[in-house]
Protein backbone atom coordinates (compact mmCIF):
# COMPACT_ATOMS: atom_id res chain seq x y z
CA UNK A 1 0.00 0.00 0.00
CA UNK A 2 1.62 3.25 -0.93
CA UNK A 3 0.29 5.90 0.99
CA UNK A 4 2.37 9.23 1.33
CA UNK A 5 2.26 11.44 4.45
CA UNK A 6 1.95 14.89 4.01
CA UNK A 7 1.88 17.90 6.61
CA UNK A 8 -0.83 20.29 6.02
CA UNK A 9 -0.85 21.89 9.28
CA UNK A 10 1.52 23.03 12.26
CA UNK A 11 0.11 24.22 15.45
CA UNK A 12 2.61 25.29 18.70
CA UNK A 13 2.21 26.71 21.91
CA UNK A 14 6.23 27.38 23.27
CA UNK A 15 8.39 29.66 25.08
CA UNK A 16 8.83 31.94 22.50
CA UNK A 17 4.84 32.05 21.45
CA UNK A 18 1.63 30.40 21.69
CA UNK A 19 1.05 29.91 18.02
CA UNK A 20 3.41 28.21 15.43
CA UNK A 21 3.92 31.18 13.43
CA UNK A 22 4.97 33.28 16.18
CA UNK A 23 7.52 30.72 17.59
CA UNK A 24 8.64 30.36 14.58
CA UNK A 25 9.44 33.96 14.06
CA UNK A 26 11.26 33.49 17.56
CA UNK A 27 13.68 30.93 15.56
CA UNK A 28 14.09 32.86 12.67
CA UNK A 29 15.21 35.71 15.07
CA UNK A 30 17.44 33.42 17.20
CA UNK A 31 15.38 34.87 19.70
CA UNK A 32 15.57 32.93 23.43
CA UNK A 33 12.28 31.94 25.24
CA UNK A 34 14.25 31.71 28.76
CA UNK A 35 13.58 34.22 31.83
CA UNK A 36 13.12 33.56 35.36
CA UNK A 37 10.52 31.29 36.69
CA UNK A 38 7.79 33.21 37.56
CA UNK A 39 5.23 30.22 37.89
CA UNK A 40 5.92 29.74 41.89
CA UNK A 41 8.54 31.47 44.59
CA UNK A 42 12.19 29.90 43.76
CA UNK A 43 14.33 31.23 46.37
CA UNK A 44 15.11 27.78 47.51
CA UNK A 45 15.94 26.30 44.22
CA UNK A 46 19.31 25.90 43.04
CA UNK A 47 17.92 26.94 39.68
CA UNK A 48 15.35 29.54 39.16
CA UNK A 49 15.15 29.67 35.44
CA UNK A 50 13.48 28.32 32.56
CA UNK A 51 11.26 28.70 29.65
CA UNK A 52 8.09 29.53 30.44
CA UNK A 53 5.05 29.54 28.07
CA UNK A 54 3.73 33.54 28.16
CA UNK A 55 0.21 34.85 28.05
CA UNK A 56 -1.46 31.65 27.15
CA UNK A 57 -5.48 31.86 27.65
CA UNK A 58 -6.90 28.83 28.60
CA UNK A 59 -10.62 30.30 28.07
CA UNK A 60 -9.50 30.76 24.17
CA UNK A 61 -9.69 26.68 24.02
CA UNK A 62 -11.86 25.26 27.09
CA UNK A 63 -15.15 26.55 28.68
CA UNK A 64 -13.54 27.67 32.36
CA UNK A 65 -16.04 25.26 34.49
CA UNK A 66 -13.85 22.92 32.55
CA UNK A 67 -10.45 24.44 33.70
CA UNK A 68 -10.18 22.59 36.87
CA UNK A 69 -10.69 19.10 34.97
CA UNK A 70 -7.42 19.63 33.08
CA UNK A 71 -3.82 19.91 33.74
CA UNK A 72 -1.94 22.79 31.80
CA UNK A 73 -0.56 20.11 29.47
CA UNK A 74 -3.75 19.17 28.25
CA UNK A 75 -4.30 22.99 27.76
CA UNK A 76 -1.23 23.40 25.86
CA UNK A 77 -2.40 20.68 23.40
CA UNK A 78 -5.68 21.95 22.72
CA UNK A 79 -4.42 25.16 21.79
CA UNK A 80 -1.96 24.15 19.50
CA UNK A 81 -4.04 21.41 18.48
CA UNK A 82 -6.84 24.36 17.71
CA UNK A 83 -3.38 26.81 15.69
CA UNK A 84 -2.90 23.13 13.41
CA UNK A 85 -5.96 22.56 12.60
CA UNK A 86 -6.90 26.32 11.78
CA UNK A 87 -3.80 25.87 9.55
CA UNK A 88 -4.70 23.30 7.67
CA UNK A 89 -8.02 24.14 6.71
CA UNK A 90 -9.48 20.55 7.49
CA UNK A 91 -13.01 20.35 8.29
CA UNK A 92 -13.88 17.51 10.59
CA UNK A 93 -17.42 16.79 9.99
CA UNK A 94 -19.58 13.27 10.73
CA UNK A 95 -18.77 12.09 7.42
CA UNK A 96 -15.18 12.13 7.81
CA UNK A 97 -14.80 12.02 11.44
CA UNK A 98 -13.68 8.44 11.83
CA UNK A 99 -11.00 8.50 9.64
CA UNK A 100 -9.35 11.36 11.63
CA UNK A 101 -7.54 10.28 14.83
CA UNK A 102 -5.21 11.71 17.48
CA UNK A 103 -2.00 10.39 19.01
CA UNK A 104 -0.39 13.00 21.60
CA UNK A 105 2.28 12.16 23.76
CA UNK A 106 3.79 13.61 27.20
CA UNK A 107 6.56 12.48 29.50
CA UNK A 108 5.29 13.38 33.32
CA UNK A 109 1.80 14.03 32.19
CA UNK A 110 -0.42 16.48 35.19
CA UNK A 111 2.09 17.24 37.34
CA UNK A 112 0.97 20.47 38.69
CA UNK A 113 -2.31 18.63 39.61
CA UNK A 114 -0.53 15.82 41.24
CA UNK A 115 1.17 18.54 43.63
CA UNK A 116 -2.32 20.21 44.06
CA UNK A 117 -4.23 17.38 44.93
CA UNK A 118 -1.44 16.35 47.22
CA UNK A 119 -1.06 19.42 49.15
CA UNK A 120 -4.49 19.41 49.81
CA UNK A 121 -4.62 15.45 51.16
CA UNK A 122 -1.81 16.53 53.17
CA UNK A 123 -3.56 19.25 54.86
CA UNK A 124 -7.15 18.25 54.83
CA UNK A 125 -7.39 14.33 54.27
CA UNK A 126 -8.39 11.98 51.53
CA UNK A 127 -12.34 13.71 51.39
CA UNK A 128 -10.90 17.03 50.14
CA UNK A 129 -9.29 15.33 46.55
CA UNK A 130 -10.61 16.58 43.35
CA UNK A 131 -13.31 14.08 41.77
CA UNK A 132 -11.52 15.44 38.85
CA UNK A 133 -7.87 14.85 40.03
CA UNK A 134 -7.13 11.32 37.45
CA UNK A 135 -8.78 12.32 34.42
CA UNK A 136 -6.94 15.94 34.80
CA UNK A 137 -2.86 13.88 35.23
CA UNK A 138 -3.43 10.71 32.92
CA UNK A 139 -1.10 11.34 29.92
CA UNK A 140 -3.75 10.12 27.03
CA UNK A 141 -6.31 12.72 28.39
CA UNK A 142 -4.49 15.19 26.14
CA UNK A 143 -5.57 13.31 23.11
CA UNK A 144 -9.23 12.73 24.62
CA UNK A 145 -9.81 16.61 25.36
CA UNK A 146 -8.42 16.77 21.66
CA UNK A 147 -10.98 14.09 20.15
CA UNK A 148 -13.86 15.36 22.28
CA UNK A 149 -12.99 19.70 21.15
CA UNK A 150 -12.99 18.45 17.37
CA UNK A 151 -14.92 15.54 16.98
CA UNK A 152 -12.26 13.32 15.24
CA UNK A 153 -13.24 9.52 16.16
CA UNK A 154 -10.67 8.05 14.52
CA UNK A 155 -8.07 6.14 16.49
CA UNK A 156 -6.89 8.11 20.01
CA UNK A 157 -3.41 6.89 21.85
CA UNK A 158 -0.92 8.68 23.51
CA UNK A 159 2.81 8.35 24.05
CA UNK A 160 4.49 8.06 27.41
CA UNK A 161 8.35 7.33 26.31
CA UNK A 162 10.03 10.35 28.35
CA UNK A 163 11.74 13.33 25.90
CA UNK A 164 10.88 10.94 22.95
CA UNK A 165 7.26 10.82 23.87
CA UNK A 166 5.71 13.26 20.94
CA UNK A 167 8.48 12.01 18.32
CA UNK A 168 6.81 8.48 19.26
CA UNK A 169 3.65 9.86 18.74
CA UNK A 170 4.35 11.72 15.56
CA UNK A 171 5.79 8.12 14.29
CA UNK A 172 3.25 5.78 15.12
CA UNK A 173 0.46 8.39 13.55
CA UNK A 174 2.97 8.23 9.90
CA UNK A 175 2.43 4.34 10.38
CA UNK A 176 -1.50 4.46 10.95
CA UNK A 177 -2.13 6.36 8.22
CA UNK A 178 0.61 4.23 5.64
CA UNK A 179 -1.19 1.33 6.95
CA UNK A 180 -4.88 2.84 6.25
CA UNK A 181 -5.97 3.35 9.66
CA UNK A 182 -6.55 6.76 9.00
CA UNK A 183 -6.56 9.56 6.41
CA UNK A 184 -5.57 12.84 9.02
CA UNK A 185 -3.37 12.47 12.06
CA UNK A 186 -3.64 15.01 14.83
CA UNK A 187 -0.38 14.33 16.35
CA UNK A 188 2.40 15.54 18.61
CA UNK A 189 3.23 16.71 22.42
CA UNK A 190 2.54 18.54 25.10
CA UNK A 191 4.28 19.27 28.46
CA UNK A 192 4.20 21.25 31.50
CA UNK A 193 6.58 20.17 34.12
CA UNK A 194 7.67 24.39 35.58
CA UNK A 195 6.25 22.80 38.76
CA UNK A 196 8.56 22.46 42.01
CA UNK A 197 8.34 18.86 41.80
CA UNK A 198 9.46 19.19 38.11
CA UNK A 199 12.01 21.86 38.75
CA UNK A 200 13.41 20.14 41.99
CA UNK A 201 13.38 16.51 40.88
CA UNK A 202 15.80 17.79 37.68
CA UNK A 203 17.53 20.03 39.83
CA UNK A 204 18.43 16.93 41.97
CA UNK A 205 19.75 14.71 39.15
CA UNK A 206 22.16 18.14 38.35
CA UNK A 207 20.69 17.76 35.00
CA UNK A 208 19.54 21.64 35.14
CA UNK A 209 21.53 24.35 34.13
CA UNK A 210 22.19 26.36 37.47
CA UNK A 211 23.39 29.70 34.88
CA UNK A 212 20.33 31.72 36.85
CA UNK A 213 22.41 35.45 36.31
CA UNK A 214 21.95 34.76 32.34
CA UNK A 215 19.17 32.82 31.76
CA UNK A 216 18.56 33.61 28.19
CA UNK A 217 22.59 31.86 27.55
CA UNK A 218 21.72 29.04 30.11
CA UNK A 219 20.78 26.59 27.14
CA UNK A 220 23.74 26.15 25.06
CA UNK A 221 24.23 22.90 22.97
CA UNK A 222 27.21 21.95 21.98
CA UNK A 223 28.75 24.87 23.84
CA UNK A 224 32.16 23.60 25.58
CA UNK A 225 30.55 25.53 28.93
CA UNK A 226 27.42 24.23 28.73
CA UNK A 227 26.10 23.20 32.20
CA UNK A 228 22.76 21.40 31.71
CA UNK A 229 19.60 22.01 30.25
CA UNK A 230 17.04 24.56 30.64
CA UNK A 231 13.39 23.55 31.54
CA UNK A 232 10.57 24.43 28.51
CA UNK A 233 7.33 23.94 28.58
CA UNK A 234 4.46 23.96 25.48
CA UNK A 235 3.45 21.72 23.05
CA UNK A 236 4.15 20.91 19.16
CA UNK A 237 1.39 19.45 16.72
CA UNK A 238 1.49 18.30 13.35
CA UNK A 239 -1.65 17.43 11.15
CA UNK A 240 -0.47 14.46 9.16
CA UNK A 241 -2.24 13.11 6.08
CA UNK A 242 -2.76 10.83 3.21
CA UNK A 243 -1.38 12.69 0.00
CA UNK A 244 -4.19 12.26 -2.16
CA UNK A 245 -6.55 13.23 0.61
CA UNK A 246 -4.47 16.23 1.29
CA UNK A 247 -4.78 16.82 -2.85
CA UNK A 248 -8.51 17.00 -3.00
CA UNK A 249 -9.01 19.19 -0.75
CA UNK A 250 -6.02 21.48 -2.04
CA UNK A 251 -4.53 21.88 0.94
CA UNK A 252 -1.13 23.67 1.76
CA UNK A 253 1.64 20.80 2.28
CA UNK A 254 4.68 22.19 4.12
CA UNK A 255 6.94 18.51 3.97
CA UNK A 256 6.55 15.07 3.28
CA UNK A 257 6.71 13.15 6.07
CA UNK A 258 9.14 10.07 4.77
CA UNK A 259 10.41 8.01 7.63
CA UNK A 260 10.55 6.72 10.93
CA UNK A 261 13.11 5.26 12.79
CA UNK A 262 13.54 3.75 16.26
CA UNK A 263 16.37 2.05 18.61
CA UNK A 264 17.19 1.68 22.09
CA UNK A 265 20.55 2.20 23.69
CA UNK A 266 19.81 -0.76 26.65
CA UNK A 267 22.48 0.85 28.55
CA UNK A 268 20.90 3.14 31.66
CA UNK A 269 18.39 4.66 32.88
CA UNK A 270 19.31 8.24 32.19
CA UNK A 271 22.60 8.17 30.46
CA UNK A 272 22.90 7.78 26.73
CA UNK A 273 24.94 4.85 25.44
CA UNK A 274 28.48 5.72 25.34
CA UNK A 275 29.29 4.55 22.08
CA UNK A 276 26.58 6.39 20.41
CA UNK A 277 25.24 3.22 18.20
CA UNK A 278 21.90 3.57 19.85
CA UNK A 279 21.44 7.02 18.15
CA UNK A 280 23.10 6.03 15.00
CA UNK A 281 20.73 2.90 14.81
CA UNK A 282 17.52 5.08 14.99
CA UNK A 283 19.16 7.37 12.39
CA UNK A 284 20.40 4.67 10.19
CA UNK A 285 16.30 2.81 10.94
CA UNK A 286 14.71 6.26 9.59
CA UNK A 287 16.74 6.63 6.57
CA UNK A 288 16.78 2.68 5.70
CA UNK A 289 12.37 3.38 5.92
CA UNK A 290 12.61 6.50 3.62
CA UNK A 291 14.58 4.41 1.15
CA UNK A 292 16.77 7.46 0.94
CA UNK A 293 20.53 7.41 1.25
CA UNK A 294 22.62 9.29 3.64
CA UNK A 295 24.19 11.55 1.24
CA UNK A 296 20.93 12.62 0.94
CA UNK A 297 20.37 14.30 4.56
CA UNK A 298 20.80 18.20 4.23
CA UNK A 299 20.03 19.16 8.07
CA UNK A 300 19.58 17.62 11.40
CA UNK A 301 17.34 19.14 14.30
CA UNK A 302 19.25 17.46 16.79
CA UNK A 303 18.13 16.42 20.05
CA UNK A 304 20.85 18.60 21.53
CA UNK A 305 20.01 18.97 24.99
CA UNK A 306 22.70 21.09 26.49
CA UNK A 307 23.53 18.44 28.81
CA UNK A 308 27.30 17.19 28.65
CA UNK A 309 26.57 13.62 27.76
CA UNK A 310 24.14 14.23 25.27
CA UNK A 311 25.75 16.65 22.99
CA UNK A 312 28.88 14.88 22.63
CA UNK A 313 27.30 11.20 22.52
CA UNK A 314 24.90 12.83 20.10
CA UNK A 315 27.71 13.98 18.07
CA UNK A 316 29.01 10.59 18.10
CA UNK A 317 26.14 8.94 16.54
CA UNK A 318 25.77 11.44 13.74
CA UNK A 319 29.67 10.76 12.98
CA UNK A 320 28.64 6.96 13.50
CA UNK A 321 25.77 7.03 11.42
CA UNK A 322 26.97 9.30 8.56
CA UNK A 323 30.94 9.06 8.49
CA UNK A 324 32.69 11.80 6.17
CA UNK A 325 29.16 12.76 4.62
CA UNK A 326 28.74 14.32 8.72
CA UNK A 327 31.18 17.09 7.90
CA UNK A 328 28.60 18.22 5.43
CA UNK A 329 25.56 18.59 7.30
CA UNK A 330 24.09 21.36 9.02
CA UNK A 331 23.10 20.30 12.86
CA UNK A 332 21.41 22.71 15.52
CA UNK A 333 19.54 22.52 18.45
CA UNK A 334 16.54 24.54 18.56
CA UNK A 335 16.24 23.81 22.52
CA UNK A 336 19.24 26.69 22.76
CA UNK A 337 15.71 28.89 21.91
CA UNK A 338 13.21 26.90 23.34
CA UNK A 339 14.68 24.95 26.70
CA UNK A 340 13.76 21.68 26.66
CA UNK A 341 9.94 20.71 26.63
CA UNK A 342 10.81 17.14 27.77
CA UNK A 343 7.64 15.00 26.10
CA UNK A 344 6.77 17.85 23.70
CA UNK A 345 10.26 18.63 22.70
CA UNK A 346 9.55 15.77 19.49
CA UNK A 347 6.27 17.32 18.51
CA UNK A 348 7.90 21.53 18.58
CA UNK A 349 10.96 19.94 17.19
CA UNK A 350 9.21 18.36 14.26
CA UNK A 351 6.70 21.24 13.92
CA UNK A 352 10.34 23.27 13.36
CA UNK A 353 12.22 21.41 11.09
CA UNK A 354 8.91 20.65 8.85
CA UNK A 355 8.91 24.52 8.88
CA UNK A 356 12.74 24.79 8.24
CA UNK A 357 12.54 22.96 4.82
CA UNK A 358 9.28 25.18 3.89
CA UNK A 359 10.78 28.30 4.25
CA UNK A 360 14.23 27.21 3.53
CA UNK A 361 15.74 28.14 6.44
CA UNK A 362 17.98 26.70 8.67
CA UNK A 363 17.48 27.60 12.44
CA UNK A 364 20.41 28.56 14.59
CA UNK A 365 22.06 27.06 17.50
CA UNK A 366 22.39 30.42 19.83
CA UNK A 367 24.58 30.59 22.59
CA UNK A 368 26.81 29.36 20.46
CA UNK A 369 30.74 30.59 22.15
CA UNK A 370 33.56 28.14 22.81
CA UNK A 371 33.69 24.91 20.62
CA UNK A 372 34.08 21.48 22.25
CA UNK A 373 36.82 19.01 21.46
CA UNK A 374 34.25 16.24 21.38
CA UNK A 375 31.52 18.16 19.16
CA UNK A 376 32.85 18.70 16.36
CA UNK A 377 30.20 19.42 13.30
CA UNK A 378 28.45 22.32 11.94
CA UNK A 379 26.17 23.84 14.13
CA UNK A 380 25.00 26.93 12.68
CA UNK A 381 26.12 28.81 15.41
CA UNK A 382 24.23 31.92 16.43
CA UNK A 383 22.43 32.74 13.22
CA UNK A 384 20.35 31.15 11.39
CA UNK A 385 20.98 30.21 7.60
CA UNK A 386 18.50 30.59 4.23
CA UNK A 387 19.10 27.23 1.83
CA UNK A 388 16.91 25.03 0.61
CA UNK A 389 16.67 21.76 2.28
CA UNK A 390 16.28 18.36 0.67
CA UNK A 391 15.82 16.35 3.64
CA UNK A 392 16.13 16.76 7.48
CA UNK A 393 15.74 14.53 10.43
CA UNK A 394 14.51 15.09 13.59
CA UNK A 395 16.12 13.03 16.71
CA UNK A 396 14.66 12.70 20.30
CA UNK A 397 16.03 10.72 22.79
CA UNK A 398 14.75 9.78 26.34
CA UNK A 399 15.25 8.24 29.39
CA UNK A 400 15.37 4.49 29.56
CA UNK A 401 18.14 4.75 26.57
CA UNK A 402 14.78 5.19 24.00
CA UNK A 403 15.94 7.26 20.61
CA UNK A 404 13.28 8.24 17.89
CA UNK A 405 14.56 9.55 14.52
CA UNK A 406 11.57 11.48 12.18
CA UNK A 407 12.73 11.86 8.38
CA UNK A 408 11.13 14.67 6.54
CA UNK A 409 11.16 15.66 3.17
CA UNK A 410 10.73 18.93 0.62
CA UNK A 411 7.71 18.89 -1.18
CA UNK A 412 7.83 19.77 -4.92
CA UNK A 413 4.60 20.17 -6.58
Amino acid sequence: MDRTVAITGIGAVSPLGNTAEDTWAGVVAGRSGVGYITRFDTADFPVRIGGEVKNFDPSQVLDKKDFKKTDHFTQYALGAVQDAVADSGLKITPENASRVGVCIGSGMGGLSVIEREIGKYLRAGPAHISPFFVPAIIVNLAAGWVSIKTGAKGPNLATATACSSGAHAIGESFRLIQHGDADVMICGGSEATITPMGIGGFAAMRALSTRNQEPQEASRPFDQHRDGFVMGEGAGILLLEEYGHALRRNARIYALMAGYGTSCDAFHITQPSLTGEGGANCMRNAMKDAGVHLEQIDYINAHGSSTPYNDKLETLAINTAFGEHARKLAVSSTKSMTGHLLGAAGGLEAALTSLAIYHHFYPPTINYGTPDPDCNLDYIPNQGRRGGIRYALSNSFGFGGTNVSLLFKRYED
